[in-house]
Formats: C-alpha cells, sequence, structure tokens
C-alpha cells in the first residue's frame, strides 16, 4: 500500500488523543480507507467500494494492528471491535456489517483527504507556497500578539483544558457510572442510555478532586434510587456529586420509624375468682369481664 494521508490538527481535541491505541486504530482506519472508488474481491464476492471506505473484520483487523508488537502489547480483537463502534457512537465513521465482512466508511474523508496522493514535484511546489504563506501569517499573528500579548495570557489562564479522557469499560469510573444507570432503570426501564464517558468522567472527579471513597459512592448510589425523593431528583453523577455532603448526611441519618420497634403491653387474665371489692385480696384489677392483671 502507497501514497500518504492528512491528519488535522482538530484530531487533538478529539477523546482518541489521549489514548495511543485508540489513536493508532484511528490512524489505521484512515491508510485503509481507499483514496478512489473501486472494486475489491472479496472472498468470491465483488465488493464495490467509494472514497474512504475499506473491508474489514475481526480476525483481519487483530492481525493488522497487532503486527510486530510484544505479547504484551497486543490489544484482543473484542476490544478493538469495541473501540471502532465507538468511533461510530461519536460519528467518525459508519460501519455496515454482513455475515461474513464489515464495510467501514470514514466520515467526511473527503473534507480531510482530498483527491488522490500528488505527484511529488507539484507537492514540493505547493509545500514551498504553503511554508511561505504561513510564514507572512506567522509574523503578522506575532505582531498581533505582541500587542495584545497581557490581555490574551489573562484569557487563556481562565480556560479550561480541551483535553478529555477516554475511559475503557473495566475502568473504576466508567463501572461506576453503568452501575448507577442500572440503578435508575430499576424504577424506570425505558429511561434512555446517558453518555457514559461524561458520567464516568464526573465520577472521576468525586474521587480523584472531591477524595470521594468508591464504595461510598455506590452505597450512595443505591441509596438515591431507593428513597422516595431523592430517586426523582439524582439521576446523573453531576447531581450526585453537587449534593453530595447533604445526601450522605440524609442517607446517615435514616432510621427505621419507632413504631416497628413499639411493643404494645401484655394483659392476661387472672385465674383467681375472688372479686369481694373492685380490687382483690391478691391485688387483681377487678371488672364484669373478669380479673386483669397488668405487665409493663
Amino acid at each position: 500500500m502507497a501514497g500518504w494521508i492528512s491528519l488535522h490538527r482538530k484530531l487533538m481535541d478529539n477523546p482518541i488523543y489521549s489514548n495511543a491505541n485508540m489513536l493508532k486504530l484511528w490512524i489505521h482506519c484512515l491508510m485503509k480507507a481507499t483514496h478512489t472508488e473501486r472494486e475489491q474481491l472479496v472472498g468470491n464476492q465483488m465488493v464495490h467500494l467509494e472514497a474512504g471506505e475499506f473491508v474489514t473484520g475481526r480476525n483481519s483487523l487483530f492481525d493488522e494492528f497487532n503486527k510486530g508488537a510484544k505479547k504484551d502489547e497486543i490489544i484482543s480483537s473484542s476490544t478493538l471491535w469495541r473501540w471502532l463502534n465507538r468511533f461510530e457512537e461519536w460519528q467518525m465513521l459508519n460501519i455496515k456489517k454482513t455475515t461474513k465482512f464489515s464495510v467501514v466508511t470514514v466520515i467526511n474523508w473527503s473534507d480531510y483527504q482530498g483527491a488522490e496522493q500528488q505527484v511529488n514535484s507539484k507537492w514540493t511546489t505547493d509545500e514551498q507556497q504553503m511554508n511561505n504563506k504561513r510564514t507572512a501569517d506567522e509574523q503578522q499573528v506575532n505582531t498581533n500578539n505582541n500587542v495584545n500579548n497581557t490581555n490574551k495570557d489573562n484569557k487563556d489562564n481562565k480556560k479550561e483544558p480541551s483535553h478529555k479522557q477516554v475511559y475503557d469499560e473495566d475502568s473504576e469510573p466508567f463501572i461506576l457510572a453503568t452501575f448507577f444507570y442500572n440503578q435508575i432503570l430499576k424504577n424506570d426501564p425505558k429511561r434512555n442510555k446517558p453518555n457514559l464517558q461524561t458520567w464516568s468522567d464526573d465520577i472521576r472527579k468525586m474521587m480523584e478532586i472531591d477524595k470521594r471513597d468508591k464504595k461510598e459512592i455506590g452505597v450512595l448510589m443505591r441509596w438515591v434510587q431507593q428513597d422516595d425523593f431523592e430517586k426523582a431528583n439524582v439521576l446523573s453523577p453531576s447531581k450526585l456529586r453537587s449534593r453530595y455532603t447533604a445526601l450522605l448526611l440524609k442517607m446517615n441519618n435514616t432510621r427505621p420509624s419507632n413504631v416497628a420497634t413499639f411493643k404494645p403491653p401484655v394483659y392476661e387474665r387472672s385465674t383467681t375468682n375472688e372479686q369481694p371489692d373492685d380490687r382483690g385480696r391478691n391485688g387483681e384489677h377487678t371488672s364484669p369481664f373478669g380479673n386483669v392483671r397488668l405487665y409493663k
């Protein structure tokens, strides 16, 4: 396979940029995609491919991705396929599945990759022109930056980093996020599935920033979905985090009702037949219904 692909700088803002193997898988998809419309023989079937498409499967993807990898660096086929489906959820590609293979389409391929690879001499000329224009633009930007440097620095200091962390399904935040969603489903089976990556990030903040214990978080998640009032109000980790202290105090102060532990006094009828007056010789209370002894 010859030729080249383009990588846009916007990739640095994508969640996969913080995961080396997911980034490698995305680059693999870009390199596998065809630049031009063509036909490809797959087994005994001819498959028509548009620009930006390629044919793959679990076994072929596993072999190609792990080529030359050390034993402890090999990524399983199930993990690779899960990541590929996650790319589809993030609208980076589409997967058309058949019983024998899958056709993957990279979304917006033509916007970022352009036409087929160009002749080296023309590429060199274009690159030189681009570099010259870039130099002039950078000089203008530097001049503007010198004038507004102080204001820009102040604004940049207030900005939060755009870096987004990706949580694997076996990570503690993702496990807790899934657990909380399952607790909500017990009360609302038709509840739409949330963005578990966003939920996982809120849970990570509880553990790392707020220093909350993961077991305590899980207990509180179960409790809020069992409480008659809170189960309708706390439906996300962000809400749980914002009210964490109040909810924890409420959970810890919850006690069984006093009615459950109250025992009424026991009354027992006397076996004596003596009824000399309102109070018998042996201290029994008398009434038209017989003698009754009170035990406290």
